[in-house]
């Protein structure tokens, strides 16, 4: 069972709507397949570390053996879940992953809307019932809950906002800050920059993610005195 993979990035790329790197650990080379936030975070070289840690699912076929790499446990964790729900296999699991945020999905399945959850290739009315059937009943667990309270908190009803933000803790959480200090930080960014209330002209996940880090650095600093 691998848990987890931290390797050097030896190489990335994209076949259809699949995206992948391949990862060099001890010697042996991992083909990953990841989301494509994360992919093309390492193509625009937001991600400058080369050396990645990824949280994987492995998933054994038949006829091959498949890896799915996570920036964040929770993204696994997420995956694993839809993957619970009969008739969804691995590929458009990634596919919802790849469309929507994780608070995303949730407020599309309290809300029961079956329109948006239709709109992911794959996804029929009668799987995405069954969807918002199996995972409503698993809302209470660890990590949807910190999704739903983080969602609530913020308050941000722009959905371009609102995956920007997850794009920055994700990144954040990759750079190996804290979770504890990433959820101070971003109620912080988004009161300052007024993004609960509209939508910075100039906002660029680029200098987002240097404010965020800029913020982060400095507090540690402080915190080392």
């Amino acid at each position: 069972m691998i848990s987890w993979i931290n390797g050097e990035l030896v190489e990335i790329w994209q076949t259809n709507q699949k995206f992948f790197v391949l990862i060099n650990c001890q010697g042996l080379g991992y083909e990953i397949q990841i989301l494509e936030s994360f992919f093309l975070k390492l193509k625009t070289n937001q991600i400058s570390n080369k050396n990645i840690t990824l949280w994987i699912k492995y998933i054994k076929k038949e006829d091959s053996d498949l890896l799915f790499g996570f920036a964040s446990k929770d993204q696994k964790f997420f995956f694993i879940e839809i993957l619970s729900v009969r008739g969804i296999g691995s590929q458009i699991g990634m596919s919802i992953l790849n469309k929507f945020s994780i608070s995303e999905i949730i407020k599309a399945i309290k809300t029961q809307d079956k329109k948006l959850i239709c709109s992911v290739p794959g996804i029929g009315q009668k799987m995405s019932d069954r969807l918002i059937l199996e995972l409503k009943s698993k809302f209470k667990s660890k990590v949807q809950i910190e999704e739903e309270k983080g969602q609530e908190e913020f308050e941000i009803t722009n959905p371009e906002i609102n995956k920007l933000m997850d794009d920055l803790q994700l990144t954040l959480q990759s750079l190996n800050y804290k979770n504890k200090e990433i959820k101070t930080i971003l109620p912080f960014l988004i009161k300052e920059l007024g993004l609960h209330t509209k939508k910075e002209k100039n906002l660029s996940f680029e200098n987002l993610l240097k404010l965020a880090m800029n913020h982060l650095d400095n507090d540690n600093s402080n915190l080392a005195r």
